[in-house]
């Protein structure tokens, strides 16, 4: 909807000849705003009550109701609480005192403008519903910022699948900026505090725009003294990243408190990264077994991850499969050196090394989640290695 050409109607009911005429000039003045003719449903209706204010606003109320007016305010010179809070209760977007400023006036009908024009634009644009990948490490140091903090990258830089959030939530040890040589204004700890202004515009100037065109969120540190987010406000603010961008990469570490269960619950995906190790797999089968007794996520939106993949290890592929009875997704392959690098100099792994095998398996792996084809034919089990099954 054009914002030039767009021009609402307004109706002025006043007890004051004087102020009704101070109004419509204020109105006329202030562009894109005309005056109804008796008949006309007006999309703003500008009054003053009198001393039975109560019986006037019960009319509003019905003519609210049956959608006769669009929005109203109220104008009085009585400043009365008991007026101001029937006026509020009644649904009046403003109250204009008298005697009349035509600058309040004016600022009054603009937000007008701002609020319908948003809202017709709302109803015009394509509902917007990003998707949410979480990654979470079944132990510390296994990997799991690495391979988030490029996942996001490839998708941003890459793939070109739209506009890429980028969010830390590991609260205690988070690395995210550190892994891509940033420094953020804002933690999400931050942005939280003002959650009834979460949008597109206040989240994209508050988080910091790597060169890759990703956005990264990184955490609040407990340890600095930041307050444990709760669920509510990590739903928030997921709703509106997911309004947002196209896709959300989330850096969850081993977190599996009620704000990452809330996170979990939300997330189109889990990708849970291992390492074929003893420990490693013992918590990956604790994780999933967890996860299903919850209820908070369905067991076929988990993938399994191995990462640092070594042909020769004392556990395999299929032993490991077995064990954990689900399929393993995708292997990244062990280069201490590559992405050591990567991590010390804060590029990521492309500019390092573009061709190393580790290199290549995030980017496959990135791109292999945002499209159809992302479940695996189930593996006939191989082995009766059985050390998990109890």
């Amino acid at each position: 909807m054009d914002e030039t050409t767009q021009t609402f109607s307004v109706r002025i009911l006043t007890k004051s000849k004087a102020v009704g005429k101070d109004l419509e000039r204020f109105v006329l003045n202030t562009g894109g705003f005309r005056l109804t003719d008796p008949k006309e449903r007006p999309d703003l209706l500008i009054f003053e009550p009198g001393e039975n204010f109560d019986k006037e606003f019960k009319d509003i109320e019905t003519l609210l109701a049956a959608d006769a007016i669009g929005e109203f305010f109220v104008t009085s010179q009585n400043q009365d609480t008991d007026l101001l809070l029937r006026a509020m209760r009644a649904g009046s977007k403003e109250f204009i005192k008298q005697p009349l400023e035509e600058r309040e006036v004016r600022n009054a009908l603009q937000s007008f403008q701002k609020r319908k024009l948003q809202t017709a634009f709302r109803e015009q644009a394509p509902a917007h519903d990003g998707k949410i990948i979480h990654l979470m490490g079944t132990k510390g140091g296994v990997g799991t910022t690495t391979v988030a903090v490029n996942m996001a990258l490839v998708l941003a830089e890459k793939v070109g699948v739209g506009a890429v959030g980028l969010v830390d939530l590991n609260t205690v040890f988070g690395e995210v900026p550190m892994f891509l040589s940033v420094q953020p204004n804002y933690h999400w700890g931050q942005i939280a505090k003002h959650v009834n202004r979460l949008d597109a515009t206040f989240l994209l100037n508050a988080m910091a725009k790597h060169k890759s065109g990703a956005y990264v969120l990184p955490a609040p540190n407990y340890v600095d003294g930041n307050l444990p987010a709760t669920e509510d406000i990590i739903e928030r603010l997921l709703h509106a990243m997911k309004e947002t961008f196209d896709i959300i990469i989330i850096d969850g570490g081993q977190a599996l408190d009620g704000p990452a269960l809330k996170v979990i619950e939300m997330a189109e995906q889990l990708i849970l990264i291992t390492e074929l190790s003893l420990t490693c797999l013992h918590n990956a089968n604790r994780l999933l077994r967890s996860l299903e007794a919850l209820g908070v996520i369905d067991r076929d939106r988990i993938q399994l991850v191995v990462n640092r993949y070594q042909k020769r290890n004392d556990i395999t592929i299929e032993e490991a499969e077995e064990a954990l009875k689900k399929e393993i997704f995708w292997k990244i392959p062990n280069d201490y050196k590559v992405t050591q690098s990567a991590i010390n100099r804060g590029l990521p792994l492309h500019e390092v090394s573009s061709r190393a095998d580790v290199t290549r398996a995030i980017e496959g792996l990135a791109k292999t989640l945002v499209t159809d084809e992302t479940k695996l034919k189930p593996k006939e089990n191989k082995s009766k290695w059985k050390f998990f099954r109890n």
